[in-house]
């Protein structure tokens, strides 16, 4: 990773669309073309995700929620009175309210999200829920630095990486990510929650429900382009697929061009063959030994593992090395 400026505590932002521009033509000029994920995440492709969460299909949601609620009180105590909860990729920041709850002495949660109109709204419901806690959102990109408030980084904090996102990265973003976590000051431990390896068909389903709410959100990234640069995407045009890697372990979510094609993006043009794909979006699924390499790789230990009963997920804590 780039050696970017930090993203510092301040007034909600939005990305500017010349970001997004950028990472939009870099991407799509390659051979394989792709788009960066982070750009789902608008205000109504997290308002699709959250949906996704609540899918029958998607089993990751309701059994993490389960673990955390069955080990809420030993999570929450792994953070010190007066201490703070740092969420990285919030979103609603609803599994972090098992943990709130169950952490009254908490001083502070501070989530991070690049979804500013989101996180406002969040962060206003916990100021509303809780009153005695210090809510302090971060707008940001949490593959970059970021830079945590002056009076926060020097509380003991434990972070939270819950939803599997972790599986959303790369092996060496992943690395760069927590070994930047590892480096924050008073890191007491880190809660990471990760899907597991199993059997293909649960898996692709998960990530192609039959209602379609997943090509909904994967598609809204070329809705987003059409609106906020200017593209000329034809949606019709373009069909999901979610396909299972197994020797990389992932799934990996695609959008097909069904025709040849040529699309304008902010006044350069861009071909499509009949069947090429961008890579949208992929999910990682990790082994015991899987986790365990990244963890060391990063500066922390796997201390604990609590999975579900069927092994389908896991909330790791990662203590620091």
């Amino acid at each position: 990773m780039g050696h970017a400026e930090p993203i510092t505590a301040g007034d909600i932002v939005t990305a500017p669309a010349s970001d997004f521009l950028r990472d939009a033509w870099a991407g799509l000029v390659r051979p394989e073309k792709s788009i960066n994920p982070k750009w789902l995440y608008d205000q109504t492709g997290s308002a699709l995700f959250e949906q996704i969460t609540t899918l029958p299909e998607y089993y990751l949601t309701r059994t993490e929620i389960s673990i955390l609620q069955r080990h809420a009180d030993d999570l929450a105590q792994l953070v010190p009175t007066g201490g703070a909860l740092v969420e990285l990729g919030s979103g609603a920041s609803v599994k972090t309210r098992t943990l709130l709850d169950a952490g009254r002495h908490l001083s502070a949660y501070v989530p991070i999200d690049i979804s500013a109109a989101f996180l406002n709204l969040t962060a206003d419901d916990l100021r509303a829920r809780y009153p005695d806690l210090s809510v302090r959102p971060i707008v940001g990109d949490f593959l970059q630095p970021v830079a945590l408030p002056d009076d926060m980084a020097s509380r003991p904090k434990v972070g939270f990486f819950p939803g599997s996102t972790i599986g959303n990265i790369t092996p060496a973003d992943a690395v760069d990510l927590l070994s930047r976590a590892r480096a924050w000051p008073e890191m007491e431990a880190f809660v990471l929650g990760v899907d597991l390896v199993k059997a293909p068909g649960v898996l692709v389903d998960a990530y192609d429900d039959a209602a379609g709410v997943t090509a909904q959100f994967i598609t809204n990234v070329l809705v987003r382009m059409n609106a906020e640069l200017g593209a000329d995407f034809k949606i019709a045009d373009y069909s999901y697929q979610a396909i299972w890697n197994a020797q990389d372990a992932r799934i990996e979510m695609s959008l097909i061009s069904d025709k040849a094609q040529t699309v304008d993006l902010a006044g350069r043009q861009i071909s499509f063959a009949e069947g090429e794909s961008i890579d949208v979006s992929m999910s990682r699924k990790y082994t015991v030994d899987s986790l365990t390499q990244l963890a060391q790789a990063s500066g922390w230990a796997v201390k604990q593992m609590h999975c579900d009963d069927a092994k389908q997920f896991a909330v790791a804590v990662l203590t620091p090395t």
